[in-house]
């Protein structure tokens, strides 16, 4: 059958070109694609023209390409890259908020503090309110909303921590207040409040449906802080923060909260120029400061650091907000002793600004004190055998309205499951241990029980003042001394002048280096002495500070009242501590002023050791009132003084016990007593112990557990060991042992010794 090239079916023009020795070339479906790019060029609807499909191959194949734009590889890479980019977008933008469930509930809170506590956190504040309550809550929301300074000492389990944390979230999401500064004892303490914030606005879900432009944006970061850079709302970044020290708040249109900042910090911390810039550029500053308990056990047992932290108070705290604006707060504390940062801050006569409020667990105890007395029997007799006080539960139930009688509790819903009334609870408590009572619960803390009666106060040193310059010398007064108590950062130094009849005045005391500092210790000490004499070794260091200190004060002049000129007469140079003994030594043998210097070292010697002046006398030693110099000896060619350190630390108190105008009086220069807190501190920083043994009694002092610094205390009776050395003893005090100079003749001398071989 003849086929007609021009006029092929296309299942034809298949089976032809591929019936040729190179097998199959084309196939049907190949074959369709080039007709539907041809078109009528290579045939009608049904047939192909051989010709003209072969032309139009021959004319498709030697067309020429054009070059193709860029690495397609580059192509594909960008067409991911948008891709995963779209991706990213639709997973960091939070989309649309979702709505506010109770806006009556949201509204009436904003004004009310009190709805606001008992609307979003009712786990929180589960009791009834008490009168004490409600008073420290209408005064938050008065330094909120309008501004001012608020203390409030209450009692433990009070709930003040919770309230100041439910003030902070109130005052930034209602837009009361942009930035908002907690404050503690010490940064981790106030990072530990921070962090339950964080938590309330992590998880409280009823702040989650009334305040969505807020907590939302929070929720979703689904507790990773690192997404808190790329969240984005609408396409345009929230500035979410949300580290350990601080809560940036979402920045959202038309929220009231948009970028608040809650930040914390430490008391004694970095506190001065706290500022943040928002997104938009404007810079903020603390409007409202929140200090949580701001002292601790150790700094409340310290005068000079109560000081410190009154003085960082009203300065760098509350100057935060900047020139020109006032700063509100608001300062839950406790009284941890009497005259400490919080007594001192409470009290309206001394701090009227700060608005303080004292409440108490009881207001008034019960008047029926012999079946209390019979409740404690019954409840310590419980505890003994092993019981949880059973029986004075019981004895109080029958007796309830007779114990009762007279007494008045600030909140009569506070109590244990076990216990049948807030009186029970309140008596349980000051049974337990009655001085935690009135310290913890009752804001009036009993005076502290000093280890011994006759034991001083850091208050009572630091006011025995007798107004007299630094630096001047009384005109009853022939002696000066001076101690210097080395260690390896600083030289601790006391300078007193002294009466022939043990009547003392310190007149100068200080360390080398000099701190600038009201307060510090010696661990904490900024300037030492490598870096202000360029040394690095240790000894170097010691020897060079030694040098300009004698040479500033043993070359000085003191003046009397009299006019006549003193100079320091002896300087005791402590040589106990084992790197510096042999530089000291060094020093003392070498200086311009040797005659005057003097190593020395303090001894321990208890009741059962054995006394300085039972020791037998040696050729060339010297023996005074509980103080040695022996003879030289050894590879050190320098004599050196040894005391007792119990004995003098003793005689020292009794000097600082006498009172003002009595003979053997010691007291400070100077006419305030807060000039002298710190020293007062060393003073008092050890106790004493009465021991008895080898038939003698003796007061052992030892170093208290708060481990403050004592160094001017070894300073003060330093001085006091170089007066006696001096010849300054008390009337009746024995004198100076001395060795018999009585004349003996030669015919003496031969009778002994004829009696000694007779």
């Amino acid at each position: 059958m003849a086929i007609d090239p021009r006029r092929l079916r296309p299942s034809e023009l298949c089976r032809l070109v591929n019936s040729t020795p190179l097998g199959t070339v084309l196939d049907e479906r190949q074959l369709h694609r080039h007709r539907t790019r041809a078109g009528f060029r290579i045939g009608d609807g049904r047939h192909v023209d051989l010709f003209r499909y072969a032309a139009w191959l021959v004319e498709l194949r030697h067309t020429p390409r054009r070059a193709p734009d860029g690495d397609p590889y580059e192509k594909l890479k960008e067409r991911a890259a948008a891709r995963n980019k779209a991706l990213s977008l639709a997973g960091r933008d939070i989309g649309e908020l979702p709505g506010v469930v109770n806006p009556e509930r949201k509204a009436k809170a904003e004004q009310n503090f009190r709805s606001f506590c008992e609307a979003y956190f009712p786990m929180t504040f589960h009791l009834p309110w008490s009168p004490d309550h409600l008073k420290v809550m209408a005064k938050i929301e008065q330094a909120v909303l309008r501004g001012g300074l608020f203390a409030m000492a209450t009692p433990r389990g009070f709930g003040k921590s919770s309230l100041c944390e439910a003030a902070c979230i109130w005052a930034v999401l209602y837009g009361h207040r942009e930035f908002v500064c907690l404050i503690g004892s010490d940064e981790g303490h106030a990072m530990d409040m921070l962090e339950s914030i964080k938590m309330e606005l992590d998880g409280n879900e009823l702040l989650l449906e009334d305040f969505p432009e807020v907590v939302y944006p929070i929720h979703c970061l689904e507790g990773i802080a690192n997404r808190c850079a790329g969240q984005l709302y609408r396409g345009q970044r929230t500035h979410i923060g949300w580290t350990a020290r601080e809560i940036v708040l979402p920045t959202i249109p038309g929220s009231k909260a948009s970028g608040a900042i809650i930040k914390v910090a430490g008391l004694t911390g970095r506190i001065r120029g706290m500022k943040y810039k928002r997104a938009d550029g404007k810079t903020v500053r603390p409007s409202l400061v929140v200090l949580d308990d701001p002292q601790t056990d150790e700094s409340a047992r310290s005068l000079s650091q109560c000081a410190t932290r009154e003085s960082i108070l009203a300065g760098a705290v509350l100057g935060l907000a900047g020139p020109g604006k006032k700063i509100s707060g608001i300062m839950p504390c406790t009284v941890i002793r009497p005259g400490d940062m919080a007594d001192n801050i409470l009290n309206r006569d001394k701090h009227p600004e700060w608005n303080g409020e004292r409440t108490k667990l009881i207001y008034a105890f019960p008047t029926n004190e012999k079946l209390w007395q019979k409740y404690a029997e019954l409840r310590a007799e419980s505890f003994r055998r092993g019981g949880h006080g059973e029986e004075a539960t019981e004895f109080y139930r029958q007796n309830r309205e007779a114990m009762d009688e007279g007494a008045i509790v600030a909140w009569p819903e506070r109590y244990n499951h076990d216990e049948l009334s807030a009186v029970q609870h309140a008596m349980n408590l000051k049974l337990q241990d009655e001085r935690a009572f009135w310290a913890e619960y009752q804001n009036e803390p009993l005076p502290e029980e000093s280890p011994q009666e006759a034991d001083l106060t850091a208050d009572q040193i630091a006011s025995k003042i007798n107004r007299l310059r630094r630096g001047e010398v009384p005109i009853g007064c022939n002696h000066l001394t001076m101690f210097i108590d080395v260690q390896q950062n600083l030289l601790f130094f006391v300078v007193a002048a002294w009466e022939d009849d043990f009547t003392g005045y310190v007149i100068d005391y200080g360390t080398y280096p000099k701190q600038d500092r009201p307060y510090f210790t010696l661990r904490d000490a900024r300037r030492t002495l490598a870096m202000v004499t360029g040394v690095a070794g240790v000894e170097g260091a010691i020897y060079a500070g030694l040098e300009k200190l004698t040479t500033d004060y043993l070359g000085r002049e003191f003046r009397r009242d009299d006019g006549a000129l003193l100079r320091i007469e002896r300087c005791l140079v402590d040589a106990n501590w084992g790197q510096s003994t042999d530089v000291v030594y060094q020093f003392c043998r070498q200086s311009a002023h040797a005659a005057v210097l003097m190593p020395s070292h303090g001894r321990f010697i208890g009741a059962s050791s054995r006394p300085l002046n039972d020791y037998q006398r040696k050729p060339g030693d010297r023996v005074g009132f509980n103080w040695r110099i022996p003879n030289v000896q050894g590879r050190r060619a320098v004599r050196y003084c040894v005391y007792d350190t119990n004995f003098w630390k003793s005689f020292v108190y009794a000097r600082l016990a006498v009172a003002m105008g009595d003979r053997g009086c010691l007291s400070l220069f100077g006419d305030r007593p807060e000039q002298h807190r710190l020293f007062a501190e060393h003073l008092t920083a050890e106790y004493r112990v009465r021991t008895e043994g080898r038939g003698r009694t003796v007061d052992e002092w030892k170093l208290r557990v708060s481990g403050g610094d004592n160094h001017w205390l070894d300073c003060l009776v330093g001085c006091a060991v170089a007066a006696s050395l001096q010849g300054v003893a008390l009337p009746g005090m024995a004198p100076e042992p001395g060795q018999d100079r009585r004349r003996v003749s030669f015919a003496e001398l031969q009778r002994k010794k004829r009696g000694r071989h007779g």
